[in-house]
């Protein structure tokens, strides 16, 4: 079961690529501008790793299922599933997983983000730590948490500078 979610997963990922090359295209077309590419490759591989991690460990090192641990961790994927749509749909055309300004964009403040400036990465952090843990693979949970850490205090940072672009 465990590898089908991992499979779940990675067409939800799928489709988040879909709607960002749709959304790319649309702000590319109305003058954008992209900021902070050259993080955008680590950020691919460092989600893929965590894809790839979650199955690697389990099978490899054959991490048990414990449902003590595995049913709350589940429910907190599937909770930040929902928070990070809220976010795609909240964003709308502005939604995307590069970080691109278009002319006379406004700053959206609605959805989760009257809450929390950059909401989409509390849902990357709690999938990411509880995604592998579900079937105990502490190693990419934990690998994956610090590694992705030091990729966002560079994209938050690439993302308020380009948030200072809009109106």
């Amino acid at each position: 079961m465990y590898i089908l979610l991992i499979l779940a997963v990675t067409l939800e990922r799928l489709a988040e690529l879909v709607v960002a090359k749709r959304n790319s295209d649309w702000s590319r077309q109305h003058g954008g501008t992209e900021f902070g590419a050259g993080h955008y490759p680590v950020m691919v591989t460092l989600h893929s790793g965590l894809l790839a991690g979650c199955l690697i460990e389990v099978l490899a090192l054959r991490r048990p299922y414990r449902p003590a641990l595995g049913r709350p961790m589940l429910a907190a994927v599937l909770a930040a599933q929902g928070l990070r749509w809220w976010c795609i749909a909240s964003l709308g055309r502005q939604w995307n997983t590069r970080v691109i300004v278009v002319p006379g964009a406004s700053r959206v403040v609605k959805g989760p983000y009257r809450l929390l400036p950059h909401s989409n990465y509390v849902a990357v952090a709690v999938e990411g730590a509880a995604l592998p843990l579900i079937h105990t693979a502490w190693l990419t949970a934990l690998s994956f948490s610090l590694a992705n850490a030091v990729l966002l205090r560079v994209r938050i940072t690439v993302e308020n500078g380009a948030l200072e672009e809009l109106t």
